[in-house]
């Protein structure tokens, strides 16, 4: 099965790649939209994993023309700073997948298969506040359109105690994504 990563962390990338070769897939790579959607064209992947975040771009946009290019192929979408707002996000635009990084290989070819590719152990118990907190930021910056002015206004905060926050992402525990 060929599959294209497409991540702006040039490390991340061939580190995945020869992971997943070792499953027996082949992969090509992009580290921006341009090129991910040019390989997409010309190798035909069965699947596509996207990080959120592609330097000044987001990988947000490239899930309606991948699924264009083959309504087929799997789209899975990781990133480094999960929230509800962009899992909602991505899905809606048809995503089939959304993991939080780093996403191991055995992961990703769960997913792959449609089998759940992260799952809280049972005795888990509650999310955390902050990570409670951290969500309810991202839904109101997405409400926003990115704008921290009106996203804080929305939340009923100070502009630079909301850039505060946002600097202070939730760490790894349950539910959080990189510290």
């Amino acid at each position: 099965m060929k599959g294209l990563l497409v991540d702006d962390d040039a490390l991340y990338l061939r580190t995945l790649q020869r992971a997943l070769q070792r499953h027996g897939l082949d992969c090509v790579t992009a580290s921006d939209i341009e090129g991910a959607l040019a390989l997409a064209r010309r190798e035909r992947p069965a699947f596509a994993l996207l990080d959120l975040k592609l330097g000044a771009e987001s990988g947000l946009s490239l899930i309606e023309p991948l699924r264009a290019i083959d309504p087929q192929m799997r789209i899975l979408l990781v990133t480094g700073y999960a929230s509800v707002a962009t899992a909602v996000e991505a899905i809606k635009r048809g995503a089939d997948d959304y993991l939080p990084k780093p996403v191991t290989a055995d992961a990703l070819l769960r997913a792959l298969r449609g089998e759940p590719a992260t799952a809280l152990p049972d005795d888990a118990g509650m999310i955390p506040l902050r990570r409670l907190q951290w969500e309810h930021i991202q839904q109101a910056l997405h409400e926003t359109d990115g704008n921290v002015s009106a996203a804080a206004r929305l939340l009923g905060m100070h502009r630079r105690s909301l850039q505060r926050k946002l600097a202070k992402r939730p760490g790894p525990e349950r539910g959080g994504g990189e510290g």
